[in-house]
C-alpha cells in the first residue's frame, strides 16, 4: 500500500533517516517494520511559532518495496537537416529553453548572445568587482545564461499557472542540478554552480545541429512583407529568420531604442526600483528561529530567509531577491550608471544576509516627474527605462565614481540623517555615506522609509545599526513591454516575431523566464 503523509518534525530529526521512519509509521498508525521506504515529495520550514519545525511530505511504501522515481525522458530530436529554423536573440533563461523545446519539436534553434560563454564571461566579473572596469557587452546582466547566472539561481516562482514548473525543475536536474530542487519549497542552485548546467544546456543544443552564437550583439531587424527577414550584429553579420525569437533580458537598452526607432511597438511597463538591505545572517538567523541572541543557529538549519510586504498609503514595499548567506554585487550595465543586486553560493555560507527591498514605481510618477522637470511630453514607450536610468547615474554621482555605492544605516535611514559612518559590507567596489534622497525620486524615498518602519515593528531586530542600504536596486523587472497575440504569441506587426521572456515583460525571474520560452517554442511549433 501507498499512503502520502505530512509529517511535522524538529530540524534534527527532519536529518535523520530513522527518525522520519519512527515518525512517518506512527503518522501511518503501522509498526515501523511495515514501513518500508518512502519518497520525499516536499519539503518547507515553517519558524511562525516558537519553535521551528520542518514540514515533509511524503509517499510512504507500506507492505511493499518502494519503487524507484524514474526521470522523465527528454527526447532531444537531432536537427542539423531540420527543414525549419528559429533565431533566438538572447542566451537567458527564456532564450536556452526556448531552444531546448524547439529540439523536441525538431526545429534547428540558432542562439544569438551579445555576451560571452560563462567561462569567460567570470572573467569579466571579476575585472569590475575588483577593478571596477565594466565590459558593456559582458557582466552580470549580459552574457551566457543571462541575468539569473550569477545572480543567485532561485527557482521559485509565483506564476505556476504560466507553465509547468516542475517540467523546469527536473530539466535543471536533467542537466546536473541538485535532485533536491524537485522537493525544496524555496529551490535554489546557487551561483557557483549554475555555470556548469547552462554550459551542458549549450552543449546539448550544438549536439542536436543547433547553433550557439556568442559576441552577437543585435543592433536591427530588416522587415518586409509583414516579416523579420534577417537581423544585422554590431559585428556587420546578416543573419536570416525563419522565425525570430526576441529574448533579450531586461536590461537590454539599446534594443529597446532599437525596436522603437523602427516603428516597432512596444510600450512602458511600471517596475519596482528601490535599494539592497543587507544584514549580518547571524542576525537573521536570530530574529527567523527565534534563537538568544548571541548564539549560533542550529546546524540542522539553513541560513534564514524573509519575506516582506507592506502597503505604504496606496504604494507597495517589498523585500525581493532575498539572498541569504550573500553577497551584493555590482550589476551595471553602462558606464557611469549604478546597479546593485545579490546572490548566494550553494552553500550560502557568507556572513551577511542581503535583499532588495523596491518600491512599486508607476507611469503616472514617471511622467509627473519628467513633466515637472521638461514640461508635458508626448507618450513615451521608453518613460520608466529614462526614469531608471535617471535614479543610476544619480547613483554612480553619489558614490563618487568607480561603481563605489551611496549608502546609510538603515537606522539613519528611517530617522532623516546621513550616516557618518558605515558597517562593513559585502559589497566589492566598498560603500560611501551618501544621503539617498539624491538618489531615489521623493515618492520612493518616503515610502521606503515608512515600509522599513512598519518591518522593523514586524520583525524585532530588523532596523539596527548593523543593517545598511546600498543604492540602487533598479534591474528588477523590464521597464518596457513588447505587444504579443495572447494565442499565438506573435508580435501584432511581424507575424514571426515572438516577444519573450523577462525583457518582453512576459517573466520575472528564471523559472517564469523559463517557462515563457517553452510556450514561445510551442506556438512557435504549431505557426506553419
Amino acid at each position: 500500500m501507498r499512503k502520502p503523509l505530512q509529517l511535522s518534525l524538529r530540524p534534527e530529526e527532519a536529518s535523520d533517516p530513522d527518525a522520519i521512519r519512527r515518525v512517518a509509521a506512527r503518522s501511518a498508525g503501522v509498526a515501523e517494520a511495515d514501513l518500508c521506504g518512502w519518497q520525499p515529495l516536499s519539503r518547507s520550514i515553517d519558524a511562525r511559532g516558537r519553535s521551528v519545525r520542518i514540514h515533509l511530505s511524503v509517499l510512504a511504501f507500506i507492505g511493499e518495496a518502494p519503487e524507484a522515481v524514474l526521470p522523465p525522458d527528454f527526447t532531444f530530436q537531432d536537427v542539423h537537416r531540420a527543414a525549419r529554423t528559429a533565431l533566438i536573440v538572447g542566451a537567458g533563461p527564456a532564450g536556452l529553453f526556448a531552444a531546448l523545446r524547439c529540439l523536441q519539436h525538431g526545429i534547428r534553434p540558432v542562439v544569438l548572445d551579445r555576451g560571452k560563454d560563462v567561462r569567460a564571461r567570470r572573467r569579466d566579473l571579476a575585472a569590475l568587482s575588483r577593478e571596477g572596469i565594466l565590459d558593456p557587452d559582458s557582466n552580470y546582466c549580459f552574457g551566457e545564461g543571462g541575468a539569473g547566472t550569477y545572480s543567485d539561481g532561485k527557482l521559485y516562482t509565483r506564476s505556476a499557472k504560466r507553465g509547468d514548473v516542475r517540467r523546469i525543475l527536473q530539466l535543471f536536474v536533467r542537466f546536473g542540478a541538485d535532485p533536491d530542487i524537485l522537493v525544496d519549497a524555496h529551490p535554489h542552485i546557487g551561483t557557483n554552480r549554475l555555470p556548469r548546467i547552462i554550459a551542458a544546456m549549450r552543449e546539448q543544443i550544438i549536439a542536436c545541429g543547433g547553433e550557439v552564437h556568442f559576441g552577437q550583439r543585435v543592433v536591427g531587424l530588416d522587415t518586409r512583407a509583414g516579416r523579420v527577414q534577417s537581423v544585422r550584429t554590431a559585428g556587420g553579420a546578416t543573419i536570416p529568420a525563419d522565425a525570430c525569437v526576441l529574448a533579450t533580458g531586461h536590461s537590454a537598452r539599446d534594443v529597446f531604442h532599437m525596436l522603437a526607432a523602427a516603428g516597432i511597438a512596444i510600450e512602458a511597463k511600471p517596475l519596482a526600483i528601490g535599494v539592497r538591505i543587507e544584514h549580518p545572517q547571524a542576525l537573521i538567523d536570530t530574529i527567523q528561529y527565534h534563537g538568544p541572541p548571541g548564539l549560533p543557529r542550529s546546524p540542522f538549519l539553513p541560513p534564514a530567509a524573509y519575506r516582506l510586504v507592506e502597503q505604504t498609503g496606496d504604494r507597495g514595499v517589498f523585500s525581493f531577491c532575498m539572498c541569504p548567506g550573500g553577497i551584493i554585487a555590482p550589476a551595471s550595465t553602462s558606464p557611469g550608471e549604478l546597479v546593485v543586486n545579490g546572490w548566494s553560493p550553494s552553500a550560502r555560507n557568507n556572513r551577511y544576509a542581503n535583499s532588495g527591498m523596491v518600491v512599486e514605481a508607476r507611469l503616472a510618477d514617471a511622467s509627473a516627474r519628467r513633466n515637472s522637470q521638461q514640461g508635458t511630453p508626448a507618450a513615451d514607450p521608453l518613460l520608466m527605462m529614462h526614469l531608471q536610468a535617471d535614479i543610476e547615474r544619480r547613483a554612480f554621482q553619489a558614490g563618487g565614481g568607480a561603481f563605489t555605492a551611496p549608502a546609510v544605516r538603515v537606522t539613519d535611514f528611517t530617522e532623516g540623517r546621513t550616516s557618518p559612518d558605515l558597517p562593513t559590507c559585502s559589497y566589492p567596489r566598498g560603500i560611501r555615506p551618501a544621503d539617498l534622497r539624491d538618489v531615489l525620486p521623493p515618492f520612493i524615498h518616503q515610502a521606503l522609509r515608512d515600509g522599513l518602519r512598519t518591518f522593523g515593528r514586524r520583525m524585532r531586530g530588523y532596523l539596527t545599526r548593523e543593517a545598511v542600504l546600498v543604492a540602487t536596486e533598479s534591474r528588477t523587472s523590464s521597464p518596457v513591454r513588447i505587444p504579443r497575440d495572447a494565442v499565438t504569441l506573435r508580435h501584432p506587426q511581424w507575424e514571426n516575431l515572438y516577444p519573450c521572456g523577462e525583457g518582453a515583460g512576459y517573466a520575472g525571474g528564471i523559472v517564469s523566464a523559463a517557462m515563457d520560452g517553452q510556450r514561445v517554442a510551442d506556438a512557435l511549433a504549431v505557426t506553419a
